[in-house]
């Protein structure tokens, strides 16, 4: 069974979908059937159940929200994709917050050449984790926000919250 919460979080409800502990999809997003929609069919077959409290995955959101900026990166998650897909999101995942790359960095971080912008891009657009594999931590080389799933005033939000926190901290 899938274990759904949602979160309150500044920018609306973060939609929280669990299995065994690990985190298999999270958005911003009110309805926590929009993001098990986008999981694999062997996943949804399991079903979709809303709980009250995913424990550590509830806990780092609100610890990340408090400041904590880190707190999200304990959480394990597992999502679908290629070989390459996966390099790219685990290189998304040492993107430290308070800091931003290109699709060009992601790529290298990630093992592949700079030109290989556009699969770090589908990697971004096909992540199924935001924020806990922060691809809102990307922007494009010719400057601004870009794209973002769930639309750019809540990247822009992140991104804010996080240089705040790194500031007040440092």
């Amino acid at each position: 069974m899938i274990a759904a919460q949602l979160v309150p979080t500044p920018v609306g409800p973060l939609a929280l979908l669990s299995r065994e502990g690990v985190l298999v999809a999270a958005g911003f997003t009110a309805d926590p059937k929009e993001m098990f929609a986008r999981l694999t069919p062997e996943l949804r077959a399991e079903g979709l159940e809303v709980v009250d409290d995913l424990g550590p995955a509830t806990q780092a959101v609100r610890a990340y929200l408090d400041g904590d900026l880190d707190a999200l990166e304990a959480v394990p998650v597992s999502q679908p994709g290629t070989p390459t897909r996966r390099r790219l999101h685990a290189a998304l995942r040492e993107v430290r917050a308070g800091t931003t790359v290109s699709y060009a960095e992601l790529a290298v971080r990630a093992g592949l050449p700079r030109t290989a912008a556009r699969a770090a891009g589908s990697a971004c657009a096909q992540n199924l984790i935001a924020p806990f594999v922060p691809c809102h931590r990307v922007l494009p080389s010719t400057g601004g926000y870009g794209g973002y799933y769930y639309g750019s005033p809540v990247k822009e939000w992140l991104l804010t919250h996080e240089s705040r926190h790194v500031t007040t901290a440092g």
